[in-house]
């Protein structure tokens, strides 16, 4: 409990309750205790244990969690990431994954950031990344955005991590659609909800942008459009991420992303993104 009064810990103490680590709730209890008002206290005391029961939720995920600002664990991961790539992903094509200056400081970011390390911000300290935003993969064809996702994938997969996403093409999204007349499967998957709760899944649309025809009498653009305002509600209200590759730049995005939204609502959102720039020549 970094920055918490050791002072309250032993308030709180001398009443035998433990503290939550958040300093105004602890405070607020604290002085309810004070006062020795049974009939006050009570609310506040019942409160307090589901506020200790949030805390050790909370403790017990970052238990689970992999450390990766030990150097030794960090080594691992990208050596088994590394496999994953080799012996997964690149096996049917018979090719290996190679790592160079265009995509090891990328990488690095991502292993951090899909393990929930704070070390992920500090990787491009002039990007301004952050571990709760999304992903936007730019770069051009080839360069190995969507292997990248690819090989990430199943990466979390394997570990079991809470930030495993399913990796996705437009064409797929247009083919559910064709089938299924809606996009429920790649937003809120209410077709398995129960008691109104949908269950949506992280996800990674790959291409955004480049794939805008008719196709079948829709325009699959305005399916692009209808996914990414549905998947910003679902990143705020259910902390499910929507990732994204594109072969756009940030002025073609804007250009493509305001077409259809005379208000700007999409391409304002893409600041719910950590875009990433992914340099190099076709890896093909």
């Amino acid at each position: 409990m970094a920055q918490y009064p050791q002072c309250l810990i032993a308030e709180l103490a001398k009443y035998g309750r433990q503290p939550t680590g958040n300093k105004d709730w602890d405070a607020a209890v604290l002085s309810v205790l004070r006062k020795n008002e049974r009939e006050k206290d009570a609310p506040w005391l019942t409160l307090h244990q589901c506020a200790l029961n949030l805390r050790r939720e909370s403790e017990k995920a970052r238990a689970q969690a992999y450390n990766l600002a030990d150097p030794n664990v960090y080594s691992a991961h990208s050596s088994f990431l590394v496999y994953i790539a080799n012996s997964v992903v690149l096996a049917p094509q018979r090719r290996k994954f190679i790592v160079d200056d265009d995509n090891r400081q990328v990488l690095r970011f991502l292993l951090l950031y899909f393990n929930n390390c704070p070390l992920a911000e500090e990787a491009f300290p002039e990007r301004g990344y952050k571990l709760h935003k999304n992903l936007l993969i730019q770069g051009g064809v080839g360069v190995g955005k969507t292997l990248l996702m690819q090989i990430f994938s199943e990466y979390l997969r394997r570990t079991k991590n809470p930030r495993f996403f399913h990796n996705v093409s437009v064409t797929q999204m247009v083919n559910y659609y064709t089938i299924h007349n809606n996009l429920d499967r790649f937003t809120y998957f209410e077709e398995e909800s129960k008691g109104f709760q949908c269950k949506p899944e992280n996800v990674c649309l790959n291409d955004i942008g480049i794939q805008d025809r008719t196709f079948f009498g829709m325009d699959t653009g305005l399916l692009t459009d209808e996914f990414l305002h549905a998947r910003n509600e679902i990143w705020t209200q259910f902390g499910k991420f929507a990732h994204l590759t594109t072969n756009l730049d940030n002025k073609e995005l804007e250009k493509r992303f305001k077409r259809n939204d005379g208000y700007g609502r999409l391409v304002d959102r893409f600041k719910t993104y950590n875009v990433i720039p992914l340099p190099g020549k076709s890896r093909r």
